[in-house]
């Protein structure tokens, strides 16, 4: 990647900038929060190599909220008296909720490379705001699905959704998008994390006559309900959110996964030499594949974008105010992996992602890939904010 301007080289006196890392790097929601973080050392390593901000190195500190709201909160604290810019970080939608208060309270800017909750952004007056995120929110997600599916004529819709922060929030934009096509769900299940068992719930949503699951959930619940519905003979599809494309989905419904569709930014195919340097430097660092792309590449895109705000400010000051002024005002363009950022946030806009950047994924042999061979087409060019 190239830097907005060419950085100086480092010198021994000069101490790091340290950068904020939160998120679920343990724990049952880590098959996301790790490939984020991952995301984010790859760009620092590549920042830091070229010189970083005019000679200063960026340092990650790092700190695992466990996918724990109270964990969380506890580590946004500490995050505080680290010193640190800025944060990058959360997954889980409950947790970035609880801990928001944290960083506006100390008007430290926050940025958001996963969690996809619409009120995560909404806390606050955008212009107030010191919340800023690179994810879909699934206040786009929820429409850009449905809209697939009431075209593919599944307008029988059984939502289940956990009773997390991510789920709630998610039913309701589910709900709102059929409101907005004046369809309305067949049944709607709601359950807790760590459910071992939904047949009686599928079963009524069968004898309710869904054509289609949707699904709004993180964890190994997705592969439950899969599954069960395999387990009871029902052939119906199965669509949700990005959480479709996680391990503990895949891994944990071999074969009740295939063919679900899901939203995404990015698709591990090398489309284009941004991408296919991105994939291949993640499989250099890290000796591995990536097991969400998704998070790995938004965690990715997010520190560019913090670096490029940082180059707007020419004295080394990096107050939360003048953080948060940058941010709204980045002055060049990022070429990024997930999109091109061309003003990705403004005083009035905290979120970088719209849905001209979605396309449909599916699971193919425990694989992502393109559900229309016109997206992957389409994904030959990188979308701009719309």
């Amino acid at each position: 990647m190239v830097l907005p301007m060419v950085a100086q080289a480092q010198t021994a006196s000069a101490p790091p900038i340290k950068v904020g890392a939160i998120g679920p790097f343990s724990g049952p929601s880590s098959d996301f929060g790790l490939p984020m973080l991952n995301g984010m050392r790859l760009a620092v390593d590549e920042i830091n190599r070229v010189g970083g901000y005019l000679g200063r190195h960026i340092e990650l500190v790092v700190r695992d909220d466990k996918g724990n709201p109270d964990v969380g909160l506890q580590e946004s604290q500490a995050l505080m008296k680290d010193g640190v810019i800025a944060t990058l970080g959360f997954c889980n939608t409950g947790v970035a909720l609880k801990s928001i208060p944290v960083f506006q309270k100390a008007q430290s800017p926050l940025l958001v490379p996963c969690s996809a909750g619409t009120p995560v952004t909404a806390q606050y007056p955008a212009a107030e705001s010191y919340v800023f995120r690179n994810a879909p929110r699934d206040a786009i997600q929820a429409p850009f699905v449905v809209n697939d599916i009431l075209k593919r004529g599944w307008n029988r819709v059984a939502i289940f959704a956990d009773t997390t922060g991510y789920g709630e929030a998610g039913m309701k934009d589910v709900l709102a998008a059929l409101d907005q096509k004046g369809v309305k769900p067949a049944y709607v299940g709601r359950f807790p994390l760590g459910v071992k068992d939904l047949s009686s719930e599928l079963a009524a949503a069968k004898a309710a006559g869904a054509n289609v699951i949707f699904t709004y959930t993180v964890g190994p619940e997705n592969a439950t309900i899969a599954n069960g519905r395999r387990a009871m003979n029902w052939d119906v599809p199965l669509v949700g959110g990005w959480p479709l494309s996680f391990p503990f989905f895949l891994t944990g419904a071999p074969q009740a996964a295939e063919g679900a569709l899901m939203a995404q930014t990015f698709i591990a195919e090398p489309s284009n030499e941004r991408r296919a340097a991105f994939i291949s430097g993640y499989t250099r660092k890290f000796n591995q594949k990536m097991a969400v792309p998704m998070a790995a590449a938004q965690g990715y895109d997010t520190v560019y974008l913090l670096i490029y705000a940082m180059f707007g400010i020419r004295d080394g000051k990096f107050s939360g105010p003048a953080m948060k002024a940058a941010l709204e005002n980045i002055p060049r363009t990022y070429y990024g992996v997930v999109a091109t950022y061309e003003r990705p946030f403004t005083v009035d806009d905290k979120d970088a992602v719209t849905d001209n950047m979605l396309v449909m994924g599916k699971v193919q042999k425990g694989l992502i890939t393109f559900a229309y061979p016109e997206d992957a087409r389409r994904n030959l060019e990188v979308q701009r904010k719309r």
